[in-house]
């Protein structure tokens, strides 16, 4: 059965603790090797209370979001997110998300509004168009 998805509709929030080993894991994996993601004394050097997520991880949690949601034959297909507040260690990233359009088509389309925060504020915001899986609804389907 397919799921039924409106306009308005919000996703349950995930809560992602932040953790130095997901920070430093997520910068390794994007090849993302300035220091400030990585090394603490460094980041402090240059002004940083600690290292920080970098924006390839947040935009992979911020996938990850989404297909956890509306499951893993779905795809992105436009991301556009912009950072806020870093995440340090020790914090935990709430990620919600807000159906704001639904385009019908082949497949079906989702637009859905992201926003990540922290305890110091809001370190993510952003629209992601998602397609969703399943057969279209003019089609049936099982």
């Amino acid at each position: 059965m397919t799921r039924a998805y409106r306009v308005g509709g919000d996703l349950p929030p995930l809560e992602i603790p932040v953790t130095r080993t997901l920070i430093v894991a997520g910068a390794i994996a994007s090849r993302d090797y300035q220091d400030v993601h990585h090394d603490a004394e460094l980041a402090r050097e240059k002004g940083s209370p600690d290292i920080f997520m970098n924006i390839l991880t947040t935009n992979g949690l911020v996938g990850r979001y989404l297909t956890d949601h509306f499951g893993p034959t779905a795809v992105l297909r436009k991301v556009a997110i912009r950072l806020g507040a870093p995440n340090y260690p020790g914090d935990v990233m709430r990620l919600t998300g807000h159906i704001t359009d639904i385009r019908a088509g082949e497949p079906a389309e989702a637009v859905v509004q992201v926003t990540g925060d922290n305890r110091i504020g809001r370190h993510v915001t952003g629209t992601v168009t998602i397609a969703l899986p399943g057969p279209s609804p003019k089609r049936g389907g099982a």
